[in-house]
C-alpha cells in the first residue's frame, strides 16, 4: 500500500509548486490530503486563484502517525511570516513541522521550506538545499548550496524549478 502524504499550504500558496506535488502524487497513486495554513480551508494562490483545501492545519496537529510524509508548499505568505508568527495557524504549522521532523517522517519542501524547517528546529545534522533568499535565515554551517540534497528522510529543493529533480526521489521512497 502506498504511503499517505500531508500537504501544508500557506496562504497565499505558490500554485506551481503545490500543483506539481499534487499531480505527481496523483499520477503515482500516492494519497495525500491538503491542509490550509489558515483559519479556514479557503486559500489563494500567489496569482489570486481561489483554492479550497481538504482541511486546516489545526486539524493536522496530533495526527502525525496517520501520515508517512509532510510536504511544505510555500508561497507569498512566507516572506511576511515573521509579522504573523503568533497567529494560531502559524503556531500550529510550526508545531506540526516539529512533530513530523521529530518522528523522522519524510519531509519535503521547496523555496523557503528549509528556512521553515530551521525555524521549527528540525534541521540539526541535516543537509539543506536553499533558495538564495533563504540563505541568510539558516544558521551558518548547517546548509549547503546544492540543488537537491537528501539526508535520509529530508528533501528540499532550491526553488520551484528543481521540484522536478527532487520529486522522483521522493516518489521512489514513498512507494517502498
Amino acid at each position: 500500500m502506498a504511503k499517505k502524504v500531508a500537504v501544508v499550504a500557506v496562504n497565499p500558496v505558490n500554485g506551481f509548486g503545490l500543483f506539481e506535488y499534487l499531480e505527481t502524487f496523483y499520477e503515482n497513486g500516492i494519497p495525500c490530503k491538503v491542509f490550509a495554513v489558515a483559519n479556514s480551508k479557503e486559500i489563494k494562490s500567489n496569482s489570486g486563484i481561489a483554492l479550497v483545501a481538504d482541511d486546516v492545519i489545526a486539524h493536522l496537529k496530533g495526527r502525525e502517525d496517520e501520515f508517512d510524509a509532510l510536504v511544505f508548499a510555500c508561497g507569498d505568505a512566507v516572506p511576511v511570516f515573521q509579522q504573523n508568527a503568533e497567529k494560531p495557524y502559524n503556531v500550529d504549522l510550526m508545531a506540526v513541522l516539529k512533530a513530523f521532523g521529530e518522528k523522522g517522517k519524510i519531509m519535503i519542501g521547496h523555496c523557503a521550506a528549509a528556512m521553515m524547517f530551521e525555524f521549527a528546529g528540525i534541521t540539526a545534522g541535516r543537509k539543506l538545499a536553499l533558495h538564495p533568499l533563504a540563505k541568510t535565515a539558516i544558521q551558518k554551517g548547517k546548509a549547503t548550496d546544492e540543488d537537491s540534497v537528501t539526508d535520509g528522510n529530508f528533501y528540499t529543493a532550491k526553488d520551484e524549478h528543481t521540484i522536478r529533480t527532487m520529486l522522483p526521489k521522493v516518489v521512489e521512497e514513498l512507494k517502498k
